[in-house]
């Protein structure tokens, strides 16, 4: 088990990584892209001169997480640390279902939305088996940093953005998980 501790360790730290490093590469090539009136996404749509890189980051940014939620099932103390690590694990695929189907195909959306609630969900059940299991601190944290999530999605759902495009609460929500994430390295 401590083989795959080790590689989940190192897993957890090159998802994140590879996801925020592959999008901030996508959007610096991409002169024509705008945070306030584009979605991540349109980065990587069909004919973008940045698909490869912005869904082949998020293809392999979900690959790599996997040897993370397997640690953490490894190390699962109680039942809800095994829910964390299962929805855990749907919210890495649905972050290479992100990439795997570009903004058109029909599973595009249900990938991202499966994305953000799943990484809202597990940061949520891992944070209360944290308060359960003696660790109140990490895991009022960890509860706090998915309520933060879906805070920023209900300020952009009433209007209280800079535009239209879904770029800066994707980000906002991308970088809170991967905050989680980094903060479950041990």
């Amino acid at each position: 088990m401590n083989r795959l501790v080790a590689v989940g360790r190192l897993s957890a730290l090159l998802a994140p990584a590879v996801a925020l490093g592959t999008i901030v590469g996508a959007v610096l090539l991409a002169p024509e892209f705008s945070w306030a009136g584009d979605a991540l996404s349109d980065l990587g749509a069909p004919g973008a001169e940045t698909a490869w890189l912005f869904n082949g980051g998020l293809v392999l940014a979900g690959a790599l997480g996997l040897p993370f939620a397997a640690s953490l099932a490894a190390r699962a103390r109680t039942r809800l640390d095994w829910l964390a690590s299962l929805v855990l694990l749907a919210t890495l695929l649905s972050l290479a279902g992100v990439g795997l189907f570009p903004a058109g195909h029909p599973y595009h959306l249900p990938a991202a939305t499966g994305f953000y609630l799943g990484a809202t969900l597990v940061v949520w059940i891992d944070g209360t088996a944290g308060v359960l299991t003696g660790e109140p601190r990490f895991g009022l944290a960890a509860i706090w940093l998915g309520n933060l999530q879906v805070l920023q999605w209900l300020a952009w759902a009433a209007g209280l953005r800079i535009g239209p495009g879904l770029a800066i609460p994707e980000t906002v929500g991308a970088t809170l998980f991967a905050l989680w994430v980094l903060s479950r390295v041990e």
